[in-house]
């Protein structure tokens, strides 16, 4: 499915996720990911980057990275590239190696950089790769064990995420890995990987509906600081209301919105609310709840609906210019 422009700024701190076409592995062995290493830590110094955090895994990986030079597209574009040309030699393949584009979600540094770190750091024991803290501190394909100074990468910034657990870098250490173990009970949290899943500020206790893009991690401020920004601001449009994206919806299916209210089975009816579930959830952040009462229907109907939706865009992306200016 074509995925929205990227929103990529010098000094905007980004959750970077790739993975293997069609789930593949990258990395078969030690090797593998010592060779993606090298060129890793070469290349975020090379062209300044800052690396917060990184976790390899089997079939993908994790970054969060803030470029300070250059934009992250070029680097990207290198590292990716290289990569894959010395995949495709070692182990006699052709062809792509990544899925699609890399996914990247521009993130707001306060309160989220220090989740992210975590839960980066933390891929490894979900994944079921290491059983435990007292491995994780000494496993070489994350960044955790760097700051813990158990292993080294050239270029990795360690001094500003131990800085935020204190001044002595024995009582930073103990603390930063206090926080990180405390989050192993959490299981794998949504809101930081997918945009589109909710809009809630769930780190800051609030549950306040706000402006919201499935490419940024934030709360509806941080959005409107990135929409002045003249280089970016064409690629974040406001969000559609419920009711406005039910009526621009059936307007381009020439059907009466009332129509979509109705308890109807009409199998037009039923494509026309997937694809609005689809956008208005998956995409938008609208809750399912809200827009099962504007349609009529179950939260648990909406869920299914969103399920047709999303296949039914991955089969044709012209649906998306549905919600744009029609």
């Amino acid at each position: 499915m074509p995925r929205s422009a990227r929103l990529d700024l010098v000094g905007l701190l980004q959750h970077v996720i790739v993975r293997g076409i069609e789930k593949r592995r990258i990395f078969f062995d030690d090797q593998d990911r010592r060779l993606f290493l090298s060129r890793f830590s070469k290349l975020i110094e090379e062209m300044e980057i800052d690396c917060l955090a990184w976790a390899l895994l089997p079939n993908h990986f994790h970054l969060l990275l803030r470029p300070q030079k250059t934009k992250m597209a070029s680097f990207m574009r290198r590292l990716l590239t290289g990569y894959a040309v010395y995949f495709n030699l070692r182990h006699g393949r052709s062809g792509h190696l990544f899925q699609n584009r890399y996914k990247s979600i521009v993130c707001q540094e306060d309160p989220y950089l220090l989740e992210l770190v975590r839960y980066i750091h933390l891929n490894p024991i979900r994944a079921r790769l290491v059983k435990e803290m007292k491995e994780l501190d000494y496993y070489r394909w994350s960044g955790h064990a760097v700051l813990m100074g158990n292993q080294q990468l050239q270029g990795q910034t360690v001094d500003e995420v131990l800085a935020y657990y204190g001044n002595r870098i024995g009582v930073a250490r103990r603390d930063y890995r206090r926080f990180v173990m405390d989050g192993i009970l959490q299981g794998r949290r949504d809101e930081l990987v997918g945009g589109g899943l909710r809009r809630s500020l769930g780190l800051s206790g609030l549950d306040m509906i706000q402006d919201y893009d499935e490419r940024v991690l934030g709360n509806g401020e941080f959005i409107e600081q990135l929409r002045k920004v003249k280089e970016i601001s064409d690629r974040l449009p406001a969000v559609l209301s419920l009711k406005e994206l039910i009526v621009r919806i059936a307007r381009a299916f020439e059907i009466n919105p009332e129509d979509l209210t109705h308890r109807n089975r009409r199998r037009e009816i039923v494509e026309i609310r997937s694809i609005i579930s689809y956008f208005a959830t998956r995409e938008m952040g609208h809750n399912g709840a809200e827009l099962g009462r504007a349609l009529n229907i179950s939260r648990s109907a909406v869920s299914i609906a969103a399920n047709r939706g999303e296949e039914a865009v991955e089969k044709n992306p012209k649906l998306r210019k549905l919600i744009e200016n029609n």
